[in-house]
C-alpha cells in the first residue's frame, strides 16, 4: 500500500472541501460585481480660499511661540513682506 508523504497537500481532506468551496464561491460573486470607483475630485475655487497673490494682508495681531506679538505693520520692511505658513508634522 503506497503512503503518501504528505497526505494533506496530495488529497483534500474534508475540512479542506468545507473551506475551499466557499472560497471559489466568494471569488466567482467578487468577479461579477466590479470594484466601485472613487468618485473624481471637485475641484477647489483658490480664489475663495484667502487672499491671493499681490492682494494685501488684513491686519492681524497673533503672538509666536515665545509670546511676542507680531502685527502686519512690525513684519513690513522697506520692500514689503513675504508670509510663509508652514505646518509642521509636531502640531
Amino acid at each position: 500500500m503506497y503512503r503518501a508523504r504528505y497526505p494533506a497537500c496530495v488529497t483534500l481532506g474534508s475540512m479542506h472541501r468545507s473551506v475551499i468551496l466557499p472560497a471559489v464561491l466568494l471569488s466567482g460573486l467578487l468577479w461579477q460585481f466590479p470594484a466601485a470607483q472613487p468618485a473624481a475630485p471637485t475641484p477647489v475655487d483658490v480664489t475663495a480660499l484667502g487672499p491671493q497673490v499681490g492682494q494685501q494682508v488684513p491686519d492681524f495681531r497673533l503672538p509666536d511661540q515665545m509670546g511676542r506679538i507680531w502685527t502686519r505693520e512690525s513684519i513690513m520692511g522697506p520692500r514689503g513682506a513675504m508670509l510663509v505658513f508652514y505646518r509642521s508634522a509636531d502640531w
